[in-house]
């Protein structure tokens, strides 16, 4: 990860006013792309036995979840594109209150093609509001203060996915449609991310305009490795928050409260993980394939479970897994770019996280039948995943062992 770091040489940061307040704002708008994507997953079912007389239900239904991952990885290299033109404030109000409004769209909405269209406007909103937040804690730090928040804001969606299981669990008891008010919080934090995230000296909302953007192919490039690896990633991670609601139901488990609470114990450990990262960054590269093969090995005993604890601590393993992954993941991306390329290559991460997160549950749904059940597809999944980090435990063993040209010692 050290030679990654190098090829980062960031532009002098801003002094910022109120720098915590700052670091508040930025980790509660990272957080709202995954309400949308773990809020409504408690009342799946709920939502799917409203709409059963719809053909293809079994597939639209998981989709009002993933949908909104789908257009996110779509727009997300031309949210970055956009910022990297035209500022990063500006876009990211405008997407907060777009949020709000189009999140809460199935309250009112009754046909099930209404309310994936509105969750797809959903992922719109979230592709500028992730890409923005991003790119503004790799405009505003760099080095290890950089990977600390990157790492924060892996923590801080991990805690804000257990708080949005639990609430989501707790508000279905209430019906399916009541989880969606949850998206009003955009219109409350909206004022407050044009009126703080100001720069306070040595630089300007159009400052990256300022700089010569650099061509487009040789980024795409140097990123293809870095996003093939988090498109995979996101597979693993996403699995326990989409897929859990249903692993529950197969054990005869349906109430909301108890899916809810159920997916936010296994929430928490994410946050365990990505706590234990900011003591790991040194080593996080070299703990990779360790962390996948922690991933798969959750994945093994979710697919022998036969009782809701056992699967509950399956997810638990797997869960500490994804917890180190993320941060690993977007930390040895940012940490190929500059300033004036960083809205673009952190849209192109973004979209390879989310189309990642829109395949999950498609991916599993193709391999249940094969497999015998979802379990079973789950179980594939963590063959995957082991032999994904034995691939990456030989590459990096025998780059080790390769000696480095001279002539490129400098380079």
């Amino acid at each position: 990860m050290s030679a990654s770091l190098s090829l980062d040489v960031p532009a002098p940061g801003p002094v910022l006013a109120r720098p915590r307040l700052t670091v508040t704002l930025l980790m509660a708008g990272s957080c709202l792309p995954i309400l949308g994507a773990v809020l409504i997953a408690p009342v799946l079912p709920k939502l799917q036995d409203h709409f059963t007389s719809v053909s293809g239900v079994d597939a639209l239904a998981p989709m009002a979840l993933t949908v909104p991952a789908l257009s996110l990885a779509v727009m997300a290299p031309f949210a970055g594109a956009i910022i990297d033109r035209l500022g990063r404030h500006r876009l990211l109000v405008i997407a907060t209150v777009l949020y709000a409004i189009v999140g809460t769209a199935p309250l009112w909405l009754d046909s099930l093609p209404a309310i994936i269209a509105s969750r797809a406007l959903v992922g719109v909103a979230e592709s500028a509001i992730m890409t923005c937040c991003t790119t503004l804690i790799g405009d505003y730090w760099s080095g290890k203060q950089r990977e600390k928040y990157l790492a924060l804001q892996a923590i801080c969606s991990a805690v804000s996915a257990t708080a949005f299981f639990a609430l989501g669990g707790a508000a279905g008891s209430a019906g399916w449609r009541t989880p969606f008010w949850a998206y009003a919080v955009g219109l409350l934090l909206a004022p407050l991310l044009a009126t703080v995230l100001r720069p306070a000296t040595r630089r300007t909302d159009n400052a990256p305009a300022t700089v010569a953007l650099t061509p487009f192919a040789p980024l795409l490039r140097r990123l293809l490795a870095p996003c093939a690896l988090t498109f995979f990633g996101a597979i693993v991670f996403y699995t326990i928050p989409v897929e859990t609601s249903f692993l529950l139901k197969d054990l005869g488990t349906e109430a909301p409260a108890t899916i809810g609470l159920c997916t936010a114990i296994a929430s928490a450990a994410t946050v365990a993980g990505a706590a234990a990262f900011t003591r790991l960054t040194d080593h996080a590269e070299r703990l990779l394939p360790w962390t996948l093969a922690l991933c798969a090995a959750g994945f093994g005993i979710i697919a022998l479970a036969g009782n809701v604890p056992l699967l509950v601590l399956g997810a638990v393993v797997n869960c500490l897994g994804t917890g180190m992954l993320l941060p690993t993941l977007i930390n040895r991306t940012v940490a190929l770019l500059t300033p004036a390329n960083r809205g673009r290559g952190t849209g192109l991460w973004n979209t390879a996280f989310f189309l990642g997160e829109f395949v999950c549950p498609l991916l599993l749904l193709a391999a249940a039948k094969p497999a015998g059940d979802l379990a079973g597809a789950v179980g594939v999944l963590g063959l995957v995943t082991l032999a994904v980090a034995a691939g990456l435990a030989v590459a990096r063993s025998r780059r080790a062992e390769t000696p480095r040209p001279v002539e490129n010692a400098h380079a």
